[in-house]
């Protein structure tokens, strides 16, 4: 079956950076979109980034452009998030997902996403 793992996620200072990684298996990682979300406290779950499965196409939230850079690598099955300028508002739960069809369209509502990881908590203090 379908597993993605989070890590990485940890308290931080503002301004700090944090790289994420999520471990994907149990199915074809190479051939599908990874996006991540992430869920502030008492917030909704909300779209950060994805990537197409070749890694040539990314897409990002306005309010983490220019910061945060989402990358794979195939031959290890894992997505990774590297969040630059962390700030107070980047505190939450960040999920990686995965669809449920192979494609490359950059989804970005969580409603175009099957499978999800147990989330890893990034918390930025002042």
């Amino acid at each position: 079956q379908v597993q993605l793992v989070e890590s990485g996620g940890r308290l931080v200072q503002a301004g700090d950076s944090l790289r994420l990684s999520c471990a994907a298996s149990g199915y074809t990682f190479s051939i599908y979109v990874m996006g991540w979300f992430c869920q502030a406290p008492g917030k909704e779950r909300e779209f950060v980034a994805a990537i197409s499965a070749s890694a040539g196409s990314t897409a990002y939230a306005d309010s983490v452009k220019g910061r945060f850079t989402v990358s794979r690598n195939n031959a290890k099955n894992t997505v990774y998030l590297q969040m630059n300028s962390l700030k107070l508002e980047d505190t939450g739960v960040y999920y990686c997902a995965a669809p449920y069809y192979s494609g490359n369209f950059l989804n970005r509502s969580q409603r175009d996403y099957t499978y999800w990881g147990q989330g890893t908590h990034v918390s930025v203090s002042s």
